[in-house]
Formats: C-alpha cells, sequence, structure tokens
C-alpha cells in the first residue's frame, strides 16, 4: 500500500484543480441564493397587478355581502340577469369568470353552485369562495335558530400546547418546522453529493481506461491500491468543497447575527423582543439558534464520507466494469434505487414519524442510512443508535470494497466486450 498515498494525492489535486470544481465551489452557493433571490422576485412580480375580476350571479339573494375585493381579487355582481347572458358579459367583459348561486330550491341547492372559466382557477381561490359562503350560511342558519353568533365565539377557547422533554428542554412547532427543513437540506445534499463525486470517480476510471493510461498505472501499483486512492482522492475533494460551504455559512451567519444585533449564544425571547424584531420573526431565529448545529456538521462528515466510500466502490467497478458512460445505464439503476428509496423515505416517513418502524429500520441500513438516519438526528436519535448506524455502514465499506475489487482488478484491462451480470459473477469468483 505505499503507493495509496501518491494516488490520492494525485487524484485530490486533479479534482480541486478543476475549473468545474472552483466554479462549483465558489459560484455554487452564490447562485443558490441569487436563485431563491429570483424565484421571490418573480413571484411577488407574477401576484403584482394581476387583478382577477370575477362576476357574481347570485340567483339565491344570500351572499351579497360576504365578498370582499383584495389585492388580487375584484368582485362584480350582476342584477336581473340570466346565466347564458351573464356568460355573454363575462367573454365581451374579458374578465376571469363567473361564480354562478342557483336558487334557493330544495334542501340541496348549495351544492349546485358553479363556477365558469376559461383557465383552470387555482385551489386558493376555489377555497376562499367555500370559506365566504360557508361563513354566510353558517351565520343565517345560528340566526334562524336564535343562536347569538358573538356568544359561541366568545366561548372559543385557543389552546397553546407547549414542547418539552423529560430533561426540562423546551420547544415549538417552529423547531419542528426548523429540524425538518435542515434535516431535510442535509439528506438531500448527501444524496446529491453522493451521485455527483460517484459518477465522477466512476467517469475517472473510464477515461483511463478508455485512453490505456490505466495499463501504463497498474504496471507500478496494484488494482487495488489504484482503486482506493481514487475513492480517497475524490472523497477528500468532496469534503474540502463541503468545508469551505460551511465556512460560507457561517460567515452570512456573522453577518446576519450582526446585522440583527442577535447573540446566538445566548438567544432567548427576551432578547429577541429587544432586537426590535416581529414576534414570528423573533421565534423562526430563535428555534434557528437552538439547532444543534455542530452535532448536524459532525455527523453530516461521517455520514458523507461513510456514504460516499460505499457508493464510490460501485461507482468505481462500474467504471472498470465498461468501456464507455452509455454502458453503464444497467449496473447504475440498482445502486441508485437505495439512495432514491432513502430520499422518499426521508421526505414522506421521517418527517410524519421520525421513530417509526421504517424510519428506525432503514436508518441502520448501510444503503440507506447515510440520508434516513441524517434526516432523523434533528429529531433526537440515541447516541448508540448513531454510533451502531455508523458502524454498519463503515464495516459495509470495508465488505464491499473486498468484492470491489476483485471486479476492478479484472474489468480495469477487459476491453470491446459487453459486460454482463453472469460475467461480473465469474470474476467475483477468480
Amino acid at each position: 500500500m505505499k503507493h495509496l498515498g501518491i494516488i490520492t494525492k494525485r487524484e485530490y489535486l486533479n479534482k480541486v484543480r478543476n475549473k468545474s470544481f472552483i466554479i462549483m465551489t465558489f459560484v455554487s452557493p452564490l447562485v443558490v441564493i441569487l436563485f431563491g433571490v429570483l424565484i421571490g422576485y418573480l413571484t411577488s412580480v407574477n401576484n403584482a397587478g394581476n387583478v382577477k375580476k370575477i362576476a357574481i350571479l347570485d340567483e339565491s339573494n344570500r351572499f351579497s355581502s360576504s365578498f370582499e375585493n383584495t389585492s388580487a381579487v375584484e368582485y362584480l355582481f350582476l342584477r336581473d340577469a340570466s346565466l347564458q347572458d351573464a356568460k355573454t358579459i363575462i367573454l365581451a367583459e374579458s374578465m376571469y369568470g363567473l361564480l354562478y348561486i342557483p336558487p334557493q330550491d330544495g334542501e340541496y341547492w348549495h351544492q349546485n353552485i358553479e363556477f365558469f372559466s376559461e383557465e383552470s382557477p387555482n385551489i386558493s381561490l376555489l377555497n376562499q369562495f367555500s370559506d365566504n359562503m360557508e361563513a354566510t350560511l353558517f351565520q343565517d342558519n345560528l340566526t334562524l335558530k336564535g343562536i347569538d353568533k358573538k356568544q359561541i365565539d366568545e366561548s372559543k377557547v385557543k389552546v397553546n400546547i407547549s414542547l418539552e422533554n423529560f430533561s426540562g428542554e423546551k420547544s415549538s412547532e417552529l423547531d419542528s418546522i426548523i429540524k425538518i427543513a435542515i434535516g431535510g437540506m442535509a439528506g438531500y445534499l448527501i444524496f446529491m453529493f453522493i451521485i455527483i463525486y460517484g459518477n465522477a470517480i466512476m467517469r475517472s476510471v473510464i477515461e483511463e481506461k478508455t485512453n490505456r493510461i490505466v495499463e501504463i498505472i497498474i504496471s507500478s501499483v496494484k488494482p487495488f491500491e489504484l482503486m482506493l486512492g481514487k475513492i480517497f482522492g475524490t472523497s477528500l475533494a468532496g469534503i474540502t468543497q463541503f468545508m469551505i460551504w460551511m465556512i460560507f455559512g457561517g460567515f452570512l451567519m456573522t453577518i446576519l447575527t450582526s446585522f440583527l444585533d442577535v447573540n446566538p449564544s445566548s438567544t432567548n425571547e427576551v432578547l429577541m423582543n429587544k432586537s426590535g424584531l416581529d414576534k414570528m420573526t423573533s421565534e423562526i431565529l430563535l428555534a434557528f439558534f437552538k439547532f444543534p448545529f455542530m452535532e448536524m456538521f459532525t455527523s453530516f462528515l461521517l455520514y458523507f464520507v461513510g456514504g460516499y466510500l460505499l457508493y464510490s466502490s460501485f461507482y468505481a467497478t462500474i467504471g472498470a466494469m465498461v468501456d464507455n458512460e452509455t454502458d453503464t445505464q444497467q449496473f447504475l439503476m440498482p445502486i441508485l434505487m437505495p439512495l432514491i428509496l432513502a430520499v422518499y423515505v426521508g421526505f414522506f416517513t421521517v418527517i410524519e414519524e421520525p421513530h417509526g418502524t421504517v424510519s428506525v429500520v432503514l436508518s441502520y441500513v448501510p444503503l440507506t442510512s447515510p440520508v434516513v438516519m441524517l434526516m432523523r438526528i434533528p429529531f433526537g436519535v440515541a447516541w448508540w443508535e448513531v454510533l451502531i448506524s455508523i458502524l454498519l455502514l463503515y464495516i459495509s465499506f470495508f465488505l464491499v470494497i473486498k468484492f470491489a475489487s476483485k471486479i476492478y482488478r479484472i474489468g480495469i484491462l477487459m476491453y470491446g466486450k459487453k459486460t454482463t451480470y453472469k460475467e461480473v459473477w465469474k470474476w467475483l469468483k477468480y
């Protein structure tokens, strides 16, 4: 293994000196920020000045005061017009749509309300119609039964449940939202990092194999050393990129706290209120600064390295098995499926029930644990669970690399022949 350090250094320097690596490292965070700002701006532009004019033909004569104009919707009540005439008016005036309320005939008349429009209306607009009319009908029914709505409203009591664990640590609903957001982002980053750097190592192996450079290299080093060197070098490049992003994020957080005059180490409600922020913003910042970033940062590094080492063994092996990238598809899908499953489980199961059976089991399975466990950690996971998960992940890497190296050793010198699963099985027996 005396050449392992040299190969690792060569692979690492090749990656970090690459223009695409430099651009991705320093420009990507700015692009993401600008993209977020652009989305917000386009959303505001899309909503600004786009007032929907909606006509209402109310033949029940019960909703004349139920609809008020807003910045997004302007209502016009039509009087003494038939439904067909109303449709003609809408088309002539180029209005957005027509809300037709039929006469109050029968018990279920309110189930025959219709909305006519050239376009499909959004859900929020339809909900606004329903809410306005339901509120009016509710008030009318109370009046008919001699019940005072004001007394009902005064009798309602809003219950606020505060969250606290048995050690006395308090949290709120916003804490859970922050945990979901950061955990989800971390899990998705792991997913993207593994795919990006896995593909990078696979392309590197294919390129050296295609150019016959590998024949010269393995005359001096063992194929196993070459494989490990590529994996370790690319892994270090990924860690370097992540560390730069963390420094960039820490710098932004420092600017944010200085600008808002907030001390993250001693954030509490009193300090937040003194900073002049509104209550909602104060609660969001309080929940954000309470998040265990160091624990998450350490976990991310451990799972990124472990997950990358495990999956890069597959990627490097696939690169050695084929002559070009086109032939990799049949081998890539089986190793990508666990990653895709992990992301789906993370966003649809872990968020809903982080300590459920499916979430717990998949946080131990090495092929899914880098994503699933990372999304569970913000919700509180026992240290021994994390330790077992990490040990299983790294042990799996050493087991997989043993078999992967056999395939790599033979496949790296195979040319002009389509590799099949049957052929790979034979290589494993050598």
